[in-house]
């Protein structure tokens, strides 16, 4: 396993709504990554085909009106939107965590794919649970969205934006020995009176979480552009609830401490940084929250990691059939 390399994460505000331009900008983004040497690039969460912020701006039955334009625009896994970013990553050679919105039939999910500098899909996870008025529009996945993939050049993991304020999701993940994680964050500046969705506190998710589980994370974030706002905001209550920029990308060392120099809120680009394993040791000796620094015999988590369907085929379930002796007397 190779124990130095660099890693990208993207500050860029996505092609809203607008599945084609997006991968256009993406693919620009992932040839930006290699040719600064990236042996892996992330993007943020539902990059593609962006953040569907108006679910924050309006009751759901206004926004019933975005909803069949957004639904178009989502990927569905092994589609060619799809094909495009495996062949740009196999082209670049170079491993891609892209967050998008998942289309599956008439549901859509938050979701993340891993895929290997071969072009070949590592992992598509689905967020565990939406946050608040996201559950509007998305389902929730399960726990076989929790992994952590041996991609050669590390573990690497995934979560989504306020999975990282679920300590059992977080447990979960560090015991899986993740060496790498990417934390996918949309961008900072919907509800500006709310501290708790701003930059401050959600990157400081992201800084605990490298503390906690000893290991660097990456993590991008999307930018509001002037294009979405335009697209967005229909009268001066909800120009008080979001507005441009909101960019907050880092990437933090295995203990805690960041490792670039942040873009401004409105800028696009990338952070890259260089990733030693070798770190991810000195930290774990000092606490390995799933080893040496764990108490089993006093809290262990309970993890179901098995995936969950509406129906199933009776023909692969097991029938159990219980035996059962009556004696009659005489």
């Amino acid at each position: 396993m190779t124990s130095v390399f660099k890693a990208a994460a993207v500050q860029a505000a996505p092609e809203f709504m607008n599945i084609e331009a997006g991968v256009d900008k993406a693919i620009a983004l992932i040839e930006q990554a290699a040719s600064q040497g990236a042996a892996i690039v992330a993007f943020p969460e539902c990059w593609l085909p962006g953040y569907p912020w108006w679910l924050w701006l309006s009751a759901t039955a206004h926004n019933m009106k975005y909803f069949q334009s957004y639904h178009e625009n989502c990927i569905e896994l092994g589609d060619r939107h799809c094909q495009r970013l495996c062949d740009a990553a196999r082209d670049n050679k170079i491993m891609v965590s892209m967050g998008f919105s998942e289309r599956d039939h008439g549901s859509l999910y938050i979701a993340q794919m891993l895929i290997s500098d071969a072009g070949d899909i590592l992992q598509a996870r689905r967020k565990l649970k939406p946050t608040h008025m996201e559950r509007t529009v998305f389902g929730e996945g399960d726990g076989s969205d929790f992994d952590v993939i041996d991609c050669g050049i590390a573990r690497v993991g995934q979560l989504c934006c306020w999975e990282h304020l679920q300590p059992l999701s977080k447990y979960a993940m560090y015991s899986m020995h993740e060496q790498l994680h990417i934390a996918a964050w949309p961008s900072f500046s919907c509800y500006p009176e709310a501290f708790a969705l701003g930059a401050e506190l959600n990157n400081a998710l992201s800084q605990v979480y490298a503390a906690e589980g000893q290991c660097y994370v990456l993590a991008p974030c999307g930018v509001i552009s002037s294009q979405m706002i335009d697209m967005l905001v229909e009268n001066d209550e909800q120009a008080q609830l979001i507005s441009t920029g909101g960019g907050a990308a880092q990437i933090f060392g295995p203990d805690g401490r960041p490792l670039c120099t942040p873009l401004s809120d409105h800028e696009e680009g990338l952070l890259v940084a260089d990733i030693d394993l070798s770190a991810i040791t000195i930290a774990k000796s000092f606490a390995d929250p799933v080893g040496h620094y764990s108490r089993p015999d006093v809290t262990r988590l309970l993890l179901n990691r098995q995936a969950m369907t509406a129906v199933a085929d009776a023909a692969n379930e097991t029938v159990q059939v219980e035996e059962v002796v009556i004696e009659e007397d005489g």
